[in-house]
């Protein structure tokens, strides 16, 4: 008896691969989940304890494509389905030991004492900035468009809530492309903004500043759960992947051949040694996953995968008392800026978002740690990072108690950075694919690291691998 057969074999149980595999068998593609976890979501796990809810790993998304829309209706998760509150839009930065509230437009951004006068007028000189003619990081691209104070006190911080990044070391090309084009194609980010809404509203779709946050009621694993639902028995739980074999190059097959079974995926199965064949291969998981496996059909790539840097996180869940914090909680939490030289990134009040995510008279809280930023801070105790978080909190918030919940959430490897050079190892994982065709690479470090990126990236893999798969039959 020889090993099963498929047409497709999706490598991950993540929302990317999920979404992939969703798809696939939605258009009548046979397709096989291997997934080395015992359940689906990847990082994304929802947490319920006395009360309170917290995640793991993505805390919202961001509804910037319509696909979500589909994904609920489909799956019937429209009474799950929750949008953040309208408080939500406030998002607040310290500078001197102060939050202020970030300016939602025009108006707002000449009245705030986050920005200084001389740099108000900074931002004004934008549009007559002309184009790099190298590649920058998002520090030296942002400087020299909007100015030191604008970067200081709204890029930098940003890129820390997004990345756990460093300015400096991201790469603009890569991890803000958009921001890139508007340069790029308009001349400016101000020219840019204005053609770019008309293009988008052409395309139906949303800028992510303009797109609405949202999770749902029992927290963002409903989606994958659901998915996970959905596809049942295609999934193989603990199904840990351990190598991929070329069929078509040990048989001597031509590779043209639509009939060809051409890779075989070895994997442990509840222990047992298993193996599976199919015509297209996605890996669907982390780039340092991915290498070990990878390097059996090429060693240069496994080099390019393990290459790429995913900072270290700490994500501190705290339930408290809504009385012990004095500031009003009306927004989405507040971000720091390297320059304040603090100890934490910033926080989220959950909450504030969504009201289901502590009990009456409790404040949900989630403070991150680390990052590019500071790696070093990640290697402190348990007790240690703590009271790191509560001694920042009682001097930005005014938190004073004790918390009545806590959680500490350890990623050693968790946001992949796209540095300076980042397109380049792209271009490579792209030649690789032209080479190995039905090998694919997907995930969060390729075309963006948001929720919504990996949904919008999933389903253009879905339509390429099942034109090519019905193509054949």
């Amino acid at each position: 008896m020889g090993p099963i057969k498929t047409d497709v074999i999706v490598i991950g149980e993540g929302i990317t691969g999920l979404c992939i595999a969703y798809w696939l068998k939605k258009r009548g593609i046979n397709v096989t989940v291997l997934a080395k976890d015992s359940e689906v979501g990847g990082t994304m796990k929802s947490v319920q304890e006395q009360g309170f809810l917290y995640e793991t790993g993505a805390n919202t998304a961001l509804e910037t494509t319509s696909h979500f829309k589909e994904l609920v209706s489909d799956l019937k998760l429209e009474s799950e389905f929750i949008y953040a509150n309208p408080e939500g839009k406030n998002r607040y930065i310290l500078r001197d030991n102060v939050l202020h509230s970030m300016p939602l437009g025009p108006g707002s951004f000449f009245f705030t004492r986050l920005f200084s006068t001389a740099a108000k007028f900074r931002v004004m000189k934008e549009p007559f900035i002309g184009r790099a003619e190298n590649e920058e990081s998002i520090a030296e691209f942002v400087e020299r468009r909007l100015g030191r104070e604008f970067l200081d006190y709204a890029i930098d911080p940003f890129v820390a809530g997004v990345f756990a990044g460093k300015t400096e070391q991201l790469s603009v090309r890569s991890a803000f492309p958009k921001l890139y084009a508007l340069e790029e194609k308009y001349g400016g980010l101000v020219k840019g903004m204005i053609k770019g809404a008309q293009e988008r509203k052409q395309r139906a779709e949303k800028a992510k500043d303009r797109a609405e946050i949202f999770s749902f009621v029992s927290g963002m694993q409903t989606l994958p759960q659901a998915i996970g639902n959905s596809l049942g028995k295609v999934i193989f739980f603990n199904a840990k992947v351990t190598g991929i074999r070329n069929l078509t190059t040990e048989r001597n097959e031509p590779s043209d051949d639509p009939d060809a079974r051409r890779y075989l995926v070895e994997y442990l199965y509840n222990g047992k040694e298993e193996e599976i064949e199919a015509n297209v291969v996605i890996f669907a998981i982390p780039a340092y996953d991915a290498a070990p496996i990878i390097k059996s059909l090429s060693v240069e790539t496994a080099n390019v995968l393990s290459s790429i840097y995913y900072s270290p996180v700490i994500s501190v869940f705290l339930g408290v008392k809504r009385e012990d914090v004095r500031h009003k909680l009306d927004g989405f939490g507040f971000l720091i800026p390297s320059k304040e030289k603090r100890n934490i990134l910033g926080c989220l009040w959950n909450s504030c978002l969504f009201g289901n995510r502590a009990p009456a008279g409790m404040a949900a809280l989630n403070v991150f740690v680390g990052g590019a930023r500071q790696p070093e801070l990640t290697g402190l105790n348990d007790g240690q990072i703590i009271q790191e978080t509560l001694d920042e909190l009682k001097s930005i918030m005014q938190f004073s108690g004790k918390p009545v919940y806590l959680n500490i959430t350890r990623w050693q490897k968790s946001i992949p950075q796209y540095e300076i050079g980042y397109q380049r190892k792209m271009d490579m994982l792209a030649k690789f694919e032209e080479s190995n065709q039905g090998v694919l690479l997907a995930g969060n470090y390729r075309g963006g690291i948001s929720v919504g990126d990996c949904v919008k990236n999933a389903f253009e893999i879905a339509e390429d691998v099942s034109s090519q798969v019905l193509s054949t039959r």
